[in-house]
């Protein structure tokens, strides 16, 4: 026999003959058991299933050790956790309590794992538990060996803890007749108080569990209305455009609300270079002061030096007597300040937060988007300011951006290997051409050596020498200056280095520096990837124009209320004459377009939305107008929102978030391939139509590209934007894929990866990055591996944006054995059914109250003539 405590064994000493039957029982951790009592335990007890009526047994299904009558070799019905009659019932967790209880019996822990309790006969050449011959009885002398063997084991000393019991098995232990574990009268009536007091657990754990269940039962409620009602904000409310935050920093599920600033218009750096905005003159201690508050400032940090020195430039001065109010809580703001003399006192709803004084930024997110103050500021004392406006600030980053990428971009096509690639791809390149800085006599490349970098050199000069056979001198070939380049060839394959290329300049030399790997990632044939998808939009929306011509605003007759979103309202509504179908009717407020300059933003959405044809998309029948309203009738789908389905079930597993997330792959294959950044990926943004697949809603922020170009205008949803988006850097489809990362974490978990309790929060959580975050465990390896490579910093680096485009993710491992082409022909189970009983039917929505603002006033200006 061996018994082995947590991987310590001892072994019998029994007959070599007897060697093939061996037995085994394992204990899994006992811990620091007294070695008399643990003796005396191991002496009179056996590990038995309840019915057989011996010291020891568990209610789990066992196998019985040599002593008792062994089982036959088919598997057993699992016995019953009811104890014999007269037995004594302890749990695991009431053993623990006798432990500590006992004089020397110490045993703090003792939680046997159901299926390590093993006992029966090894086949070892098959590997397989089998069971002991029905004729096969213990003798005496067995008896005696085994006893033998058990006093060995008092040699042990400080047995390791306990393993904790896994799964939900219950575990009792069954002891028929404590007298024959030697126990004293004082063990015996501390045994009976333990079993009276197991019980009481037992009922407290039900108890609990069912509070549990009645508390996450209410939550769900709770968040139901708090997601159909406006809270007033605050700082248990709402953060603007972002998710609820509660009073302890746990977040509530509420519906997220997209933030955008003014569109800006395309416009060519020519056209830049000619904008100017007046600069200050400011002492050298005045600009030291101002550059250090915004390096300390945790989202102003991230801007570049260029950048930084320009805004201290176009800062002006203001100045605040003592007891004036600076920003006002609730106000619009398009201004930031940095405070160089003076006390402020910071409150929100009338109570006070902090004072600040010295070097400080304050109200940072203004330069960012059209938004409300989250805070009042008052001068405690006289202050002095510097400050800058939005759309300054907007034009500074733009031009900055626009300049580099064009300079750059005439680099490269300047080296023969380049020049006859396609804008889009020179545009990328040049968006991941690093700066280098060597000093005066640095060897940038060493003959002889291997390499992979290609260099440009966009400030300064080098010299070239090549080290003649056999010698140690270094023959000058000549000099290279700005836009010259060298080892080209690097990238081709040969990194065998023919040259030195030395530093020459007094000040130094500035390059710009492409590797292989990166330079490969970059290069696909982007026409092929256009032209993927045979187009035939055209003739489906003929169809669809000819089939709602005559359709006209009256003839629609509303249901009930579907959704409300920031500019109105989205109704179920039905044609008079037709009532076999149903459609949404989004209708969006004119003046409050207006109010927020979003005017661009809903004729690109018409645009896009109208030209659209994928499955994965919702559609768009026809546009209506009247003086205070606009109007788009689509494509009705029933089975609710995506994030209403995650807010009633806190998440989904592997398999369901696979599915929603190939979803808007597809949908993202689609747009992506015609040039269109989406911009607003989220659950809110996601509906099931009736047969549980989903379709992209809401192209309001949705903007087609000019090949290889970026655009500059700041919106999203908070905990969605991409880092690029926040620093005003410029940015392409390549934010979708950030948002696709951000988008799986939260599926799997029900919580985005970057929440804070207010926007400006989240977007410095964003800017250290998802390494930064900690996933919790649920969350494969897989399905974490791939969140990291969408949501890398640098875009260029991120999956779907590289060579491969969005294919790189569909074959990622995450997606192995997933049936690509079976959602493509929705021939593929979803994971969800929506209950839909007709085509009125909207169950599966929230109930929304009236608009409680009334018709707003008309608009007659015009700008929407062509909607």
């Amino acid at each position: 026999m061996r018994v082995c405590f947590d991987g310590l064994c001892f072994a019998s000493r029994r007959p070599a003959a007897a060697v093939e039957q061996e037995t085994q029982t394992v204990l899994c951790g006992a811990t620091a058991l007294d070695t008399q009592h643990l003796v005396r335990l191991l002496k009179y007890a056996n590990f038995a299933a309840p019915t057989n009526g011996l010291g020891l047994a568990f209610g789990s299904p066992t196998l019985t050790v040599p002593q008792s009558r062994s089982l036959p070799p088919s598997r057993p019905d699992p016995p019953t956790h009811n104890p014999p009659s007269g037995a004594s019932l302890l749990s695991s967790a009431s053993v623990a309590c006798l432990g500590s209880a006992g004089k020397d019996l110490a045993v703090p822990s003792l939680r046997i794992v159901a299926s390590t309790v093993v006992a029966g006969t090894m086949n070892e050449n098959s590997g397989e538990l089998g069971a002991s011959a029905p004729d096969q009885q213990p003798n005496q002398h067995q008896n005696d060996q085994i006893n033998n063997n058990l006093d060995a084991s008092a040699a042990v000393n400080n047995v390791k803890q306990m393993v904790m019991l896994q799964g939900d098995l219950q575990q009792n232990l069954y002891i028929n007749d404590p007298a024959s574990l030697n126990l004293t009268p004082r063990e015996q009536e501390l045994l009976k108080v333990i079993q009276a007091r197991d019980i009481r657990i037992r009922e407290l754990e039900d108890c609990l569990r069912h509070k549990h269940d009645e508390v996450a039962e209410l939550r769900s409620h709770l968040d139901k209305f708090q997601s159909v009602f406006r809270s007033s904000g605050g700082a248990g409310g709402v953060s603007p455009g972002g998710r609820k935050m509660g009073t302890s920093g746990g977040v509530q599920r509420q519906r997220a609300q997209g933030i955008s600033a003014e569109p800006q218009r395309d416009i060519s750096v020519l056209e830049l270079m000619h904008v100017a905005f007046p600069k200050y003159d400011k002492e050298d201690r005045s600009r030291e002061i101002i550059k250090s508050a915004i390096l300390d400032n945790d989202f102003m940090k991230n801007l570049e030096i260029t950048q930084i020195r320009e805004i201290v430039d176009c800062m002006y001065p203001v100045q605040y007597g003592a007891g004036s109010l600076i920003i006002k809580e609730g106000d619009v703001g398009s201004i930031v300040y940095v405070m160089e003399e003076g006390r402020v006192e910071v409150s929100r709803e009338g109570k006070y937060l902090s004072t600040l004084s010295g070097a400080k930024v304050l109200g940072e997110l203004a330069i960012l988007y059209h938004c409300q103050r989250t805070a009042t500021i008052t001068a405690a004392t006289d202050c002095k300011l510097w400050a800058v406006e939005r759309q300054c600030f907007q034009t500074i980053m733009m031009r900055t951006g626009l300049i580099r990428q064009a300079e750059y971009s005439d680099f490269l096509k300047s080296v023969p290997i380049f020049k006859n690639l396609p804008e889009d791809t020179l545009c990328k390149i040049s968006d991941v051409l690093e700066e280098c800085y060597y000093q005066k006599g640095d060897y940038i490349i060493r003959q002889g050596a291997r390499g992979d970098t290609f260099f440009i050199i966009s400030k300064g000069q080098v010299r070239v020498t090549i080290r003649q056979p056999d010698t140690q001198e270094e023959k000058f070939i000549r000099t290279l200056g700005k836009g010259d380049f060298f080892g080209e060839k690097a990238l081709q394959g040969d990194d065998l280095r023919t040259a030195n290329i030395i530093c020459d300049s007094p000040e130094g030399v500035t390059c710009l520096v492409i590797d292989r790997d990166t330079f490969n990632q970059l290069i696909s044939n982007l026409d092929e990837i256009r032209n993927r998808y045979n187009d035939d939009a055209v003739n489906e929306k003929k169809k669809i124009y000819e089939e709602f011509r005559e359709v006209r605003l009256t003839d629609l007759r509303v249901i009930a209320t579907l959704g409300v979103g920031g500019f109105g309202r989205v109704e179920l509504v039905q044609l008079a004459q037709d009532k076999a179908r149903s459609f949404a009717l989004k209708q969006m407020k004119k003046s409050q377009i207006v109010e927020t300059r979003q005017q661009q933003h809903i004729m690109s959405e018409k645009e896009i939305m109208s030209e659209a044809n994928s499955d994965f998309i919702v559609k768009l029948f026809k546009t209506f107008k009247d003086r205070k309203y606009l109007y788009m009738l689509m494509e009705s789908c029933l089975g609710g929102e995506l994030w209403t389905i995650l807010r009633d079930r806190g998440h989904f597993d592997d398999g369901t978030t696979r599915f929603y997330t190939a979803c808007v792959v597809e949908a993202f294959d689609y747009l992506h391939s015609r040039n269109i950044i989406y911009r607003d990926l989220k659950p809110e943004n996601l509906l099931l139509d009736v047969s549980g697949y989903v379709k992209l809603v809401d192209f309001g922020f949705a903007k087609k590209l000019q090949s290889g170009r970026k655009t500059w205008t700041f919106c999203g949803t908070p905990e969605y934007v991409a880092p690029e988006v926040i620093l005003n850097r410029g940015h392409d489809i390549s934010a979708d894929y950030w948002s696709l990362g951000v988008l799986m974490f939260e599926l799997l978990t029900g919580t985005p990866p970057f929440t804070g309790a207010d926007p400006m929060r989240t977007y410095n959580i964003i800017l250290k990055g998802i390494d930064a975050i900690e996933f919790p465990r649920n969350i494969t390896r897989n399905a974490s591996a791939l969140i990291k490579k969408l949501c890398r910093d640098n875009p260029t680096e991120r999956l779907g944006y590289q060579r491969g485009g969005i294919s790189e993710i569909q074959k990622h491992k995450w997606f192995d054995g997933f049936y690509w082409e079976g959602l493509r022909n929705r021939s593929l189970p979803p994971p969800i059914l929506p209950k839909v009983q007709s085509v009125v039917d909207t169950a599966n929505f929230d109930d929304y109250p009236a608009d409680p603002d009334g018709p707003p006033p008309d608009d007659l200006s015009g700008w929407d003539e062509d909607f």
